[in-house]
Parts: C-alpha cells; structure tokens; sequence
C-alpha cells in the first residue's frame, strides 16, 4: 500500500462460506475499498492459490489487500498489510497494519503494536458468531471515540449502518454478508414488507 493512498473505509472479510460468491463480493466494492483475506481453515497450499487469485482481482481493481497472519507471510506474499496480533518491530513501515479488537484491552494493544487500523467488533448479531454479546451503538460510539485512530465498524453490517456509525465515530465499515448479492436481496426484500405493512396501518 502506498503511504499516501487514504485508508479505505470499506472492508470485505473473506470467509470459507463465501464459496464462489466471493467473486461476486470482489466486484461489488467500490475502487479503492480494503479486503482482509482470511480463509484460515483451508490447507496452505490451497490458501496461497486462492489468495493469488483474490490478489489478481484486487490489483485490477485498486483495492487494498490484506493478508491475515504475520507481516513476514503479508510481505512474502506481496500483500499491501498484515491483518493481526504481531508486534510492530516485524514490520517495514510501508506495510499497513491492522487487528481485530473487542474491547478497550484490545484497542490499547492494537495501537501499541503498531495497528493503524482497528476491526471492533461485533457491533451487532452476526451469523459468524451466533449468539455472541454484541457491542450495540452506543458501547461502539463509546470505545470509537476513545481508541486514539481510525475503527472500522465489523459484525453484523450494512450500508445503513455503517452510515448510523460513522456519526459515532467509525472511520468506515466491513462485512462478510453485506458485498453478497444473495444477502442484499434479503434486505431489499425485508425493506419491502416493513413499507408494505406500514401502509397497510
């Protein structure tokens, strides 16, 4: 990543139960915008073949990719960041940093292991972590204004609210759900029925 691109402020998550949608999710984000390659559970050499693939779409198209693991894996694989727990003093400087953070634990040690960027999460219920306590608008406002740097809004997201939580603090948001056509055609139909049944009251 070039030190003068700003940090996009919409993220895709790579997820194992994407499938070929993940392609699909590729093309629906903006130029400019950031992907977090993860697919953690696939073997390593098949990982490194996705990754290429995802690498060749994502340099088509101008985004920032993000490689999940230690920044000497981020920089072997030319990646623009490591996404993680590593320190700081095992990376170049031209690579961006980021983590993930739940609380303000995490946000204190992602900042001081040299992360730029802070994934908080779950802001709201997600289906990768079924039933897990989320953060809600409010905590997530609380924890955005007290992290010292950008937040990037992670769990349960879309358009509507990522625009709800960048009043709040965030400097943008990601998903996994939200760049899948199938799951933009549940909202659209949800917001359907919600207009249906307001008329009818």
């Amino acid at each position: 990543m070039r030190r003068r691109q700003p940090l996009p402020r919409l993220w895709l998550m790579t997820d194992e139960r994407q499938g070929g949608r993940l392609w699909d999710a590729l093309a629906r984000l903006p130029r400019g915008a950031g992907v977090v390659f993860r697919h953690y559970r696939l073997a390593p050499a098949e990982r490194r073949r996705l990754y290429e693939r995802v690498r060749a779409v994502a340099r088509a198209r101008s985004l920032v990719l993000v490689l999940a693991g230690p920044p000497c894996a981020a920089i072997a694989w030319r990646a623009d960041g490591a996404h993680g727990h590593s320190p700081h003093r095992t990376a170049p400087r031209a690579l961006l940093r980021t983590a993930p953070a739940h609380n303000v634990r995490d946000l204190v040690a992602g900042r001081r292991r040299g992360a730029v960027l802070l994934f908080l999460s779950p802001v709201f219920p997600t289906r990768s972590h079924p039933g897990a306590a989320v953060l809600g608008p409010v905590r997530f406002g609380g924890l955005a204004n007290r992290a010292g740097g950008a937040i990037i809004a992670l769990g349960g997201m879309t358009p509507s609210r990522g625009r709800r939580l960048a009043a709040l603090g965030a400097h943008g948001w990601a998903a996994i759900d939200a760049w899948d056509s199938d799951s933009r055609r549940d909202s659209d139909s949800t917001r359907g029925r919600r207009a249906r049944a307001a008329v009818r009251t």
